[in-house]
């Protein structure tokens, strides 16, 4: 098995940071690292080429670095409460998977891509939960996810929702009164 040769062109998690030359590979250079322009291959006349390119990437990387930091300043703030039906003994029916966190977060105005949120397997209990997520390569944020079973939601929205139904018939009763007075 042959490697190869290349210059990373970004930071790329467990191999390198941006400007290294590494060995990586055939495959995963040809398939991946060159594809996605996160690599170009070693050559002499290519190492010219980077070091030209060398400002303008860095600083695209500093931008993309310091609005994964924002983006982690967020998601660390948020928390995530998702409503699951479940059965006898709190069992979850279903459980609960990355892409129903990325949507939950979308709902919020966190646009976070679902391949970035790690969980080590899907969550099939209720209770509290603490989720890594991978923003960029070295900037990691804590999400945490409350299961809750579906009819405490119930409860809630029913709770909340009363009052302001009895406070829009209260208006409702004294309109009637108000018309007949004035005929």
């Amino acid at each position: 098995m042959a490697g190869m040769k290349v210059i990373l062109r970004a930071d790329v998690e467990n191999l390198g940071r941006l400007g290294d030359l590494v060995s990586v590979k055939a495959g995963y250079g040809r398939n991946f690292l060159l594809p996605q322009g996160l690599a170009m291959l070693a050559s002499p006349a290519n190492i010219k080429v980077f070091e030209l390119e060398r400002k303008k990437l860095q600083a695209k990387m500093d931008a993309m670095r310091a609005a994964a930091g924002d983006l982690a300043g967020l998601i660390e703030s948020a928390s995530v409460t998702i409503a699951m039906r479940v059965g006898e003994n709190d069992k979850l029916y279903g459980s609960v998977t990355s892409i129903m966190i990325a949507d939950y977060l979308a709902e919020k105005g966190i646009e976070v891509d679902r391949h970035r949120i790690l969980l080590d397997s899907p969550i099939r209990t209720l209770g509290e939960f603490e989720v890594r997520v991978r923003l960029h390569a070295g900037v990691n944020a804590t999400l945490k996810v409350k299961v809750v079973p579906e009819e405490r939601i119930h409860e809630e929205n029913a709770r909340t929702a009363e009052p302001p139904s009895a406070a829009a018939d209260a208006p409702q009763n004294v309109e009637p009164a108000a018309q007949t007075a004035a005929e």
